[in-house]
């Protein structure tokens, strides 16, 4: 029963991070650069740091555990930089493809990525287990599945309507951002794995024990999405944006219901490895899984907002047998 409940917090999480790009669909006003700085500032500043305090008992601070593990903290903040690369192109990839097949893709890849070489940099080989292998090789075929779905896609569809479902479509250019996203955001993992041991071990509750090395992840992710968004400001003559105050009050919101929503799916996966802590494989596979749910949830919202339209019959056929193999992978390292 604790797995399934594991299970259903992070798929939880996984919807509400697919869910994110709805929200800033609302902005207003202001330039690709300035509301990605801003919600950033609410997904990987001001929510990563309040989650971070309810692993903090009571009469202790963050700076404790952090700097009494100064090697793991700077190595956790420096895949977190890498990891801002990631973040960047992500954006970009949802430019050029799409929700559904944006996600699928740099997702796919940053699952199957951050979880064989999460154990491989952290000295922790003897966690990729067969099962484990075998999940990320199955989720890896739904999302080479999906991916094929999209291209079935692209051919398929004419360049007036490749524009009205995605306005920046660009099916090579995409493929190419979300590869290099895909592999960049798997640092989050490895991230993860260099601060697990960042918590109070004895007072720390195991459903929270992730969230101090997800700040720190996150906040190195900041610096990287902030300098390049400043620089861009600065190149295309943007800085105008942050002036705009009538549209503050709908801009801001709506970034930081996108903060939030973002948020949530690492805040989930920290509660959710709570529950697993009797299932060695699925706290190793649980990166997987996350990735697995948020590609599974995007291509829902693609269906959603229209980004499928018009492509046959046999195209969703094999979208949805995609969607059906991810599903399996979720479980099937558990049932080996």
């Amino acid at each position: 029963m604790e797995i399934f409940i594991g299970l259903l917090i992070i798929a939880v999480g996984a919807f509400c991070q697919s869910s994110c790009y709805v929200p800033i669909n609302k902005i207003k006003s202001w330039s690709w650069e300035s509301y990605w700085l801003v919600q950033g500032i609410f997904a990987w500043l001001i929510l990563p740091f309040l989650g971070a305090l309810l692993a903090v008992p009571a009469g202790h601070s963050l700076w404790e555990v952090y700097l009494a593990n100064p090697g793991a903290t700077l190595w956790t903040v420096f895949f977190g930089v890498l990891w801002g690369i990631g973040g960047l192109t992500f954006g970009l990839s949802m430019r050029y493809l799409g929700v559904a097949l944006g996600q699928s893709i740099a997702l796919g890849t940053c699952a199957g990525l951050g979880t064989i070489l999460t154990p491989l940099f952290t000295g922790k080989v003897g966690d990729l287990t067969v099962p484990v292998i075998v999940g990320v090789v199955v989720t890896l075929a739904g999302i080479a599945v999906i991916g094929v779905a999209g291209n079935m896609k692209s051919q398929m569809l004419s360049e007036e309507e490749k524009k009205k479902a995605v306005k920046d479509f660009n099916f090579t250019k995409g493929i190419i951002v979300a590869l290099l996203c895909g592999f960049m955001s798997a640092c989050f993992s490895i991230g993860l794995g260099f601060g697990e041991n960042l918590y109070f071990a004895e007072a720390t509750d195991p459903m929270f024990r992730t969230l101090p090395a997800t700040l720190l992840v996150t906040l190195g992710g900041f610096i990287t999405n902030a300098v390049y968004c400043f620089y861009q400001n600065n190149k295309n003559g943007t800085w105008e944006d942050y002036g705009k105050t009538s549209l503050y009050v709908n801009n801001i919101i709506f970034c930081a219901i996108a903060g939030l929503l973002w948020y949530s799916q690492f805040f989930g996966l920290s509660l959710g490895k709570g529950f697993l802590l009797g299932s060695p494989v699925l706290l190793t596979f649980s990166w997987c899984i996350l990735m697995a749910l948020n590609v599974t949830f995007s291509n829902v919202w693609g269906i959603i907002l229209r980004e499928w339209k018009g492509v046959t019959t046999k195209t969703i056929c094999v979208l949805l047998l995609g969607l059906l193999i991810l599903i399996v992978s979720i479980f099937l390292p558990y049932l080996l």
